[in-house]
């Protein structure tokens, strides 16, 4: 059981703050209580005074990957834990401790300027450190669990902080521990990270390659790397600044073989990666497929290049995307029979 601490309140808390600047799809949702902290054990303190005071919490990152629907009734704890450590280094791997208040795409590029390999395919993800691992966040063939050593989380049930190994986060495809039984439980402040001073690229997937050289680079460099993923984001990808979305707001479908080869006969289009003993198939051609890409409904759609990714035009409402990913899914199921699931998480 938690001690008590009565005479303990969030610094800065705020009342009524609209959440429109903490979140990618720009919805102007509002929390009945804000505040920000800088540290576990402020994090601690200000999950007990929630706790005391009955008021249900919500933890927010970046907002990158978040749908709000309305309102927030209770407490939203932003965390801005900062901090990037190496804890051990070889001649050939670096341990680096990173906070969870760490932006993502930040942290890849100090890795990059210091020669550290093995996240540079993550380039240009949106969000933070500590939302990585909940997601295992992924890109071009790489995944987080690959250069994963372990975080450190507090437990919302006990107050007290806690290490995850490898193992225990149970990572799958953009999904670990942390969205399934340890959901809204647990709170991550830190993850540690091996990475490689001598780096295997894994350029084979996609255009990345080609792509590369298309730029002039000859030979494979972290920064050279770096680069060219973020030009094949740029290129893809609405930026958030610009017009409100989340990224790919649907995963990657991964159905069985005999599934796929059905459907490849009727679309021959259709280009399939295999995943264990499954097909995984791009979630952007079921929904471009069923006739979706580039719709509008209201101040809500779906972008016009990427079908992935659905957009706030500037007015939008979270239910109204809401309705509109479930009418995503209802017609990509009674054309394909295949079930899309989100990636954003709702609020």
């Amino acid at each position: 059981m938690r001690q008590k601490q009565a005479y303990f309140e969030p610094m800065q808390l705020e009342k009524n703050v609209s959440l429109k600047s903490f979140n990618t799809f720009g919805l102007d949702q509002h929390a009945e209580f804000f505040t920000e902290v800088s540290s576990a054990a402020e994090l601690i303190e200000t999950l007990t005074w929630a706790d005391e005071n009955n008021l249900p919490v919500k933890i927010l990152g970046g907002g990158s990957n978040i749908l709000i629907t309305g309102d927030i009734r209770g407490l939203v704890i932003k965390v801005n834990i900062k901090g990037i450590t190496p804890i051990e280094e070889t001649d050939t791997n670096v341990l680096v401790k990173v906070a969870a208040g760490e932006n993502w795409h930040d942290f890849v590029q100090f890795a990059i300027s210091k020669g550290w390999g093995g996240i540079e395919n993550l380039s240009l993800i949106p969000g933070t450190v500590g939302a990585a691992p909940i997601q295992n966040i992924g890109a071009y063939g790489v995944e987080i669990k690959d250069v994963f050593q372990s975080l450190e989380a507090v437990d919302r049930s006990t107050g007290r902080q806690v290490v995850f190994d490898g193992h225990s986060c149970r990572f799958g495809y953009r999904d670990s521990f942390f969205k399934q039984d340890g959901r809204d439980r647990f709170v991550i402040c830190a993850v540690t990270f091996r990475l490689s001073k001598t780096p295997a690229f894994q350029l084979s997937y996609g255009t990345v390659e080609e792509t590369m050289h298309e730029l002039g680079y000859v030979e494979p460099t972290l920064k050279a790397v770096g680069e060219t993923i973020c030009f094949i984001r740029q290129q893809k990808l609405p930026d958030p600044s610009k017009i409100g979305n989340a990224g790919s707001f649907f995963k990657n479908p991964v159905i069985e073989k005999t599934h796929y080869e059905k459907i490849k006969n009727e679309h021959p289009t259709l280009h399939g990666f295999p995943v264990g003993d499954g097909i995984k198939i791009p979630a952007a051609w079921l929904i471009e497929q069923s006739g979706w890409k580039g719709k509008r409904w209201g101040t809500v759609g779906v972008h016009e290049r990427q079908p992935l990714v659905l957009v706030n035009y500037g007015s939008g409402k979270g239910r109204d995307l809401l309705y509109l990913s479930q009418s995503i899914q209802k017609s990509v199921f009674e054309k394909f029979q295949i079930s899309l699931e989100p990636e954003v998480n709702l609020w």
